[in-house]
């Protein structure tokens, strides 16, 4: 058994002392804002626990009320590229963070998402996010926890905010405060990433009265995806239209009276430009010949 114990002894000293070794400082507020890591509407306990938290300054989200936090689904509380990973073997349960998200936001700045009980993507892959994002549901996994969802918010620098602020709340050291979120409130419940499917990454997007139009790229198989996402209006079918076109070759459209979206719109373009663009109502783009490669 001196494998297991080996393996043991160093995922928990990844795990659990790489983040507390950092966080004996307070690096304050991060430049992007945080939403809750919950649906609409959801009231849980931000508890940043202190002392014996492991790393230190991290929040642990529980229930409130006769509201149990397990099972939730745990959604972005910012928009970034999130990678999926687990510390669990398949024969194994190794005291750590179990299932676990991190995001990478455009500033550097990083959140985790720790002990979940599923995550949308297998470990090892990784997806683009907007804020609302569903990445998982709370669990317990890594150890014997009762279910919760530990979250980190990370600087540039690697050191972790001892008080991090969600909704415009900070809980710092030792505080435990209720927070409503607002994540996903009245927007459009699909992202680009969920209509195109696996793979694809936003890499360009335009603006709409109404709504907006994404370009995707998966760099996998070289194909692009377009998208239109509605903002108004959402739920009732009206006009909305998506295209995509590589250079040389037959234009893609999917056009109609959608709920949604339109989209998605699918073309390998491996070594050529492309155009594209989407229209919401009366309102449209179409972009030049780019992204060419």
């Amino acid at each position: 058994m001196k494998w297991l114990s080996a393996v043991l002894t160093a995922v928990l000293t990844v795990a659990l002392t790489s983040g507390a070794a950092q966080a004996a400082d307070d690096v304050g507020v991060l430049a992007i804002s945080h939403s809750s890591p919950f649906s609409c509407g959801k009231t849980f306990y931000a508890n940043n626990w202190s002392p014996g938290h492991s790393p230190s300054g991290a929040i642990d989200w529980q229930s409130y009320g006769d509201d149990a936090v397990g099972g939730e689904t745990v959604r972005a509380t910012a928009a970034g590229t999130a990678s999926f990973s687990t510390t669990l073997s398949a024969d194994i349960g190794i005291l750590a963070y179990g299932n676990y998200v991190v995001i990478t936001h455009s500033d550097g700045t990083k959140t985790r998402y720790a002990h979940l009980a599923t995550m949308v993507r297998n470990p090892g892959q990784s997806m683009s996010v907007s804020r609302g994002t569903a990445i998982g549901t709370v669990g317990g996994t890594g150890g014997d926890y009762a279910p919760h969802l530990h979250y980190e918010q990370i600087a540039a620098s690697g050191a972790l905010d001892t008080s991090p602020t969600v909704e415009g709340v900070t809980v710092s050291l030792g505080q435990k405060k209720a927070v409503t979120s607002t994540n996903n409130c009245g927007g459009n419940p699909y992202t680009p990433q969920e209509v195109c499917g696996s793979g694809f990454s936003v890499i360009d997007q335009a603006s709409l009265t109404g709504g907006t139009v994404y370009l995707l790229y998966n760099s996998g198989n070289s194909n692009n995806c377009v998208v239109t996402l509605k903002s108004t209006n959402l739920g009732t079918a009206s006009a909305v239209g998506a295209w995509l076109q590589p250079q040389g070759g037959t234009k893609a459209t999917d056009s109609g009276s959608y709920a949604y979206y339109a989209g998605p719109v699918k073309k390998s373009a491996a070594g050529v430009c492309v155009q594209w663009g989407g229209s919401v109502g009366g309102s449209t783009y179409t972009s030049p010949y780019e992204h060419c490669g």
